[in-house]
């Protein structure tokens, strides 16, 4: 995905707020703690309930996803079945991708 493709999605998902792109891909990035009132993880939640699964997978490294989805983002999810997709899923990251560090 390029740098223009990844924008649009990322201001699609923050329709609702006035947040820059760029703040946001520093936000996914871990370059800042902070983009309006959305943390990495609140941000990354919104994703998942707001993208396909195949473009949060293009916006963002399959690592960094499998780091990100951890039980307070999966919990921040709704509906409950969800939740349940996104469990199923980080489990089977957790046994395909090898564990790194």
């Amino acid at each position: 995905m390029d740098k223009q493709q990844r924008h649009k999605v990322l201001q699609s998902v923050m329709w609702d707020y006035s947040i820059s792109t760029g703040d946001m891909e520093k936000l996914l990035d871990g370059k800042i703690d902070k983009a309006g009132h959305y943390t990495r993880e609140k941000l990354f939640a919104k994703m998942l309930t707001g993208l396909p699964w195949y473009t949060i997978i293009q916006l963002l490294p399959v690592e960094i996803v499998k780091e990100m989805l951890t039980d307070e983002v999966i919990g921040a999810l709704w509906p409950k079945s969800v939740q349940k997709q996104y469990e199923y899923i980080r489990k089977r990251l957790q046994e395909t991708l090898p564990h790194s560090g």
